[in-house]
């Protein structure tokens, strides 16, 4: 299984090498994606994870026990679908994938879950449809 979450560390947490345990003590393969991480500050850490469930269960389980949240990408990036004009300038700077035109309908399709954060489309949309919840 492959998800992606956003991690908020508290300031306490930010010089743990936590990426490292999730990866040698819960066996999950690790992707980062985007990070905005500094010393003595919240940081935030968008991370593609590829496990088994039992073992990213155990490794979101230790997050917790380090007061570290975690979240879903797609419950960071939100879309306002009714005002959308299916105009496609989103489409152009969505290297994800999340962004397509159907084909037959010609209407915009967001898949959240292929969403990596980039943070391109909130400014490439002219009706400023999209908001991104990353932001430290």
């Amino acid at each position: 299984m492959k998800k992606k979450f956003v991690l908020t560390f508290p300031p306490e947490s930010t010089n743990e090498p936590v990426t490292c345990r999730l990866i040698r003590d819960f066996g999950l393969d690790i992707n980062i994606l985007r990070a905005e991480i500094n010393a003595g500050q919240e940081g935030k850490l968008l991370l593609e994870i590829s496990s088994t469930k039992e073992n990213l269960d155990k490794g979101l389980g230790y997050l917790e026990s380090r007061m570290i949240t975690w979240e879903p990408v797609a419950e960071k990036i939100h879309f306002h679908q009714d005002p959308c004009i299916h105009c496609g300038s989103c489409t152009a700077v969505c290297f994800s994938g999340a962004l397509e035109m159907d084909r037959l309908t010609r209407e915009l399709v967001f898949t959240p879950e292929k969403c990596i954060a980039c943070g391109l489309c909130p400014s490439a949309c002219p009706l400023r449809l999209f908001t991104l919840e990353f932001a430290v």
